[in-house]
């Protein structure tokens, strides 16, 4: 007895297994459910693991509990306040969560969003209208719009100048000076200036512009030159740290001249990928020009979103960790992920191999680290090594203009990195170097062009 192709597929397994997997053109029939999630797991097992990205600052677990919330709400549509009106309020709740931990004075706005990078769009399209509004009010131009920030921003904060029409004012790091202070920013200010950027927890070295120093200068530019420039902080990473790990540092709405922070729920915060939110310091500082009225949903609602629907299984997932770990739980995961960032620090240093960047300041927790002196490898060598080798994800990238000469590897502690899995990834980086210690790198072209400072 014989059967034909696809039943023998049907009954006995994937026919994708020995067929090309749809690529290119619409498919003309489909498959059953079976066949379909084996084909996107079968494509899935070629990724990296995520519990071993440390390049990563995305959440990559959370509870069983806060994995059922989600499931069970990724059909609610969020933006649809007059049917899922309980998924509006638990927004706002986070909302004033977030301006109670970031020392808001009273009433404020705000509103979650698809990541930062929609939160940072959002929060600079508010600093180019309110800077609009008080120059038409003094019958002044409102055509050179210019923002200050530092070479350590995300590159978002670029894109917003290009796609909005805004002057970007960029400040150079240099080796050994990797975030900004008010020395460099008051060259680049004048009354064209929308606001000037700080930013808390760099994605290069997981530190902190100087916030409070920036927010002096400003005063007294406001005093000296009446010249109102607001300060936006982010707090994309160093949001959900520094409250916790830090909290006797200033660097919010303790500090009067800033206006507004975005922060990611889906860093620090704890919540798998899109959430992030944007918090104002009150809300006459958000534009009212960015606030759109609707009724067709079926009730009449303010909308400052760049997106429109998208899933509230997020935003529950967020109110679940507030009440889950209240301010004595969020402290005691970022200790934990602090506490193992210093243990591997401390192998690296003690390997004598490498230069640990920064970790007696004020830090995410990652160790951001370089060789310490010149090898016939370099740091791109050993991120390949523990990759290919041994399956860590660890990136190897040079700073920006003008550190751009230097190379460092960066690797982010979070709460699935065990003390066992610390201890195991300093043995691997040393089973790495010695590996390319008898056989040599393979970046030569990326070695002389970041030994000559050019850069990749």
């Amino acid at each position: 007895m014989t059967i034909g192709d696809d039943a023998a597929a049907a009954l006995y397994g994937n026919r994708f297994l020995t067929q090309p997997a749809p690529a290119t053109r619409f498919p003309d029939v489909g498959m059953s459910p079976v066949e379909a999630m084996r084909l996107v797991g079968e494509d899935l097992a070629m990724e990296g693991d995520p519990q071993r990205n440390l390049a990563t600052f995305v959440t990559t677990w959370m509870e069983p509990e806060a994995q059922r919330i989600i499931a069970e709400n990724l059909h609610r549509n969020f933006i649809d306040h007059a049917e899922y009106p309980i998924s509006a309020e638990i927004e706002q709740r986070c909302v004033r969560m977030l301006a109670d931990l970031f020392h808001a004075p009273g009433a404020t706005a705000g509103c979650r969003t698809q990541g930062s990078s929609e939160a940072i769009m959002l929060g600079a399209l508010s600093l180019k209208w309110k800077w609009r509004e008080r120059r038409t009010a003094a019958g002044e131009p409102v055509d050179r719009p210019n923002l200050v920030f530092g070479g350590d921003v995300h590159v978002v904060w670029e894109k917003f100048c290009r796609y909005f029409d805004v002057e970007p004012r960029i400040i150079p790091l240099a080796e050994n000076k990797y975030t900004i202070g008010p020395d460099d920013v008051e060259a680049h200010l004048d009354e064209n200036t929308i606001g000037v950027v700080a930013v808390l927890g760099t994605t290069f070295t997981g530190h902190m512009d100087d916030v409070v120093g920036i927010n002096e200068l400003l005063l007294r530019v406001k005093q000296e030159r009446s010249l109102d420039i607001p300060l936006h902080v982010d707090a994309a990473s160093g949001g959900f740290v520094w409250p916790f790990l830090y909290p006797e540092s200033a660097w919010d709405f303790r500090l009067e001249q800033v206006r507004s922070i975005n922060v990611s729920g889906h860093k620090y915060g704890l919540v798998y990928p899109g959430i992030g939110w944007l918090v104002f310091r009150t809300e006459s500082d958000l534009a009212k020009d960015l606030v759109f009225y609707e009724n067709y949903l079926g009730k009449t609602d303010a909308t400052f979103t760049l997106n429109f629907s998208t899933g509230a299984s997020m935003v529950l997932a967020q109110y679940y960790n507030f009440v889950r770990l209240g301010r004595q739980g969020y402290t005691y995961v970022m200790m934990q992920m602090q506490e193992n960032a210093r243990a591997l620090a401390l192998h690296l240093e003690k390997s004598g191999r490498f230069e640990v960047i920064g970790s007696d300041l004020e830090q995410l927790p990652l160790v951001a680290f370089r060789l310490a002196r010149a090898q016939a490898y370099d740091e791109s060598d050993i991120a390949w090594q523990l990759s290919a080798e041994r399956g860590w994800m660890v990136p190897a990238y040079t700073l920006p203009p003008n550190a751009q000469h230097v190379k460092i590897l960066r690797a982010l502690v979070k709460e699935t990195l065990s003390r066992e899995q610390v201890e195991r990834l300093a043995r691997d980086v040393d089973d790495a170097c010695t590996t390319l210690d008898q056989k040599g790198g393979a970046h030569e072209k990326e070695r002389q062009q970041v030994k000559q400072g050019t850069g990749y």
